[in-house]
């Protein structure tokens, strides 16, 4: 699993973004990160668990996206 170290005023969407190429992949980091959930935007240096996407998570982009 890898991990993410937040950026000052990192909110969850842009670290999906950063991690995943997605925003809408926040679910996945919220999920696993769920004592974090009362933050809406981090402080530097906060540890985010970013857990591979199973391949399904892809497939549904189209080919020149994935």
């Amino acid at each position: 699993m890898k991990e993410y170290i937040t950026q000052a005023g990192d909110q969850w969407d842009m670290i999906a973004k950063k991690v995943y190429g997605n925003e809408l992949r926040a679910d996945i980091l919220m999920q696993n990160n769920m004592e974090l959930l009362d933050i809406y935007e981090f402080d530097a240096g906060t540890v985010i668990r970013c857990p591979e996407l199973e391949k399904a998570a892809t497939e549904d982009l189209p080919p020149w996206r994935r």
